[in-house]
């Protein structure tokens, strides 16, 4: 992660429309010349091999040279328009001479555009006439999305390594991501690419208190380079060497040196809105909601447009117990970002929490057509269609719960009280029973089941039900002597 948070997502829709994933239109921009950057359209997947032999020829290897001569360093790059190359700003900070090999062919080159608080640089290489890559967009990822790293480690011959998207972050323009897919030294300013070998990111090695952390800077600032060039300095207090910190710290979970490095970083950056939002997250964690929604406040008045931001600014007010507030601010995570699956099982759930059980289920509908394989979001579907009295929808809901994690005892829970309603006891028992298996101190269940045992005149177990009841919730064991056992 990242730093998303971890509220049920809920969500369901009665056609389980998937949409192929769309990639971003990067247009052309003054830092390319007249070169356009080759735009990606979506494809079948394909496989790790396919993308290597779709790259490969499009990833070079950086050399940076002191002023004798010496060879000092290397990392990787990526070409992105016929002569110019992109590379992350460390690999060619300490630079008085370079050279982009390509193959066994080496080709002079210098550093034409650089963003060093990014640690983003563009270099032309003289003669370099290889294809470009496609570009890609970080806005097409999921966690879990399938992703490759190509690069030169050491130096050597290219290399792919394989793995997932583990984290996003959304930062202006796209999204800071953080992989699985090992980056070794020597290939930072190498590619990352999707599964359909279009660029999303240039891969960035970071180590932190022993850990190896592999990021990739979203592919989408790009597009802003001409207009953030500086001259090149060494990028100490760079925005993403704060980031890489932050995301190592959440990593570890080590909530308060969070929020102690996040603090730091705001009074080091106060106009950057991913510290201020890094500073809400790490306040949310620690169960400070007040101070939470104060930072994503803070995040917001700078960037107005920060879908992130305004959906963990409605996790903070949810966690106050202000609903209201929670839906308006994800109403606006979603209006910024329609795809935004994780904002819209949020809103179903904030809806439910004010009792407007048709809108949570259009909001629902909304995230299950874009992450239709999370189990909690079928399950707490169920639940909003039983508020409905739409039992027999419920109990579907719940049933695709299961199917996805056999081991989800609230979604058992609630399938056998839906089957109760629907008057039929003995799917209710059965599904009552899954539910205790797996947590045996769910009162509310074990009451279900009760009643259940009730309607098929099973009497013994109805006072077993009650016995249990007693030891664990004294008040709901009277309620079932009250409802279920003296009638």
């Amino acid at each position: 992660m990242n730093l998303a948070g971890s509220i049920l997502h809920t969500a369901f829709s009665l056609l389980l429309i998937v949409k192929l994933r769309q990639y971003a239109v990067l247009r052309a921009v003054a830092a390319l010349g007249t070169a356009a950057l080759v735009v990606s359209t979506p494809a079948i997947a394909k496989t790790p091999s396919q993308v290597f032999e779709e790259v490969s020829a499009s990833v070079v290897v950086v050399e940076v040279y002191d002023a004798k001569g010496t060879q000092i360093g290397q990392g990787s790059g990526v070409i992105i328009a016929p002569g110019e190359v992109a590379t992350n700003c460390h690999v060619t900070k300490d630079a008085q001479r370079l050279q982009v090999r390509h193959g066994q062919v080496r080709h002079p080159a210098q550093v034409r555009l650089s963003d060093a608080d990014r640690d983003l640089c563009q270099i032309t290489a003289a003669g370099l006439t290889a294809r470009p890559v496609a570009i890609g967009a970080t806005k097409a990822l999921k966690v879990g999305s399938r992703v490759y790293a190509v690069g030169a480690p050491k130096g050597l011959e290219l290399t792919l390594s394989e793995g997932i998207v583990s984290g996003l972050r959304e930062v202006s323009g796209g999204r800071f991501i953080q992989t699985t897919a090992p980056i070794s030294p020597g290939s930072s300013g190498g590619g990352l690419f999707d599964e359909n070998a279009a660029l999303v990111g240039l891969t960035t090695f970071y180590v932190s208190e022993g850990q190896n952390l592999n990021f990739a800077l979203p592919v989408e600032w790009l597009r802003e380079l001409h207009a953030r060039h500086t001259a090149q300095t060494p990028a100490k207090d760079s925005t993403v060497g704060w980031l890489a910190k932050a995301l190592a710290l959440d990593s570890r979970k080590d909530w308060e040196g969070l929020r102690a490095h996040a603090r730091q970083w705001v009074n080091a950056q106060p106009k950057n809105a991913v510290a201020w939002y890094t500073l809400g997250w790490a306040y949310g964690k620690l169960g400070q909601s007040a101070k939470a929604v104060d930072a994503h406040q803070q995040a917001i008045r700078l960037n107005p447009e920060y879908a992130d931001a305004w959906n963990n600014l409605g996790r903070a007010y949810g966690k106050l117990g202000q609903p209201a507030k929670a839906v308006d601010a994800y109403q606006q995570a979603v209006r910024l970002n329609p795809e935004y699956a994780d904002a819209w099982s949020n809103l179903g759930y904030a809806y439910g929490k004010l009792g407007q059980s048709a809108k949570a289920v259009d909001a629902y509908q909304q995230a299950i057509r874009l992450t239709p394989e999370d189990a909690d979001a079928w399950h707490n579907m169920g639940v909003a269609y039983g508020d409905l009295g739409q039992w027999a929808k419920a109990v579907d809901a719940h049933q695709q719960a299961l199917r996805l994690n056999p081991e989800h005892a609230n979604a058992w829970s609630n399938l056998g009280y839906a089957y109760g309603k629907l008057g039929q006891s003995a799917k209710a028992v059965d599904a009552l029973q899954q539910a205790l298996r797996l947590n045996p101190e769910n009162a509310n269940a074990w009451y279900n089941l009760g009643v259940a045992y009730d309607e098929m005149g099973r009497r013994d177990q109805v006072m077993e039900v009650y016995r249990k009841l007693k030891g664990l919730d004294a008040a709901k064991a009277e309620e079932f002597f009250q409802e279920v056992v003296l009638p």
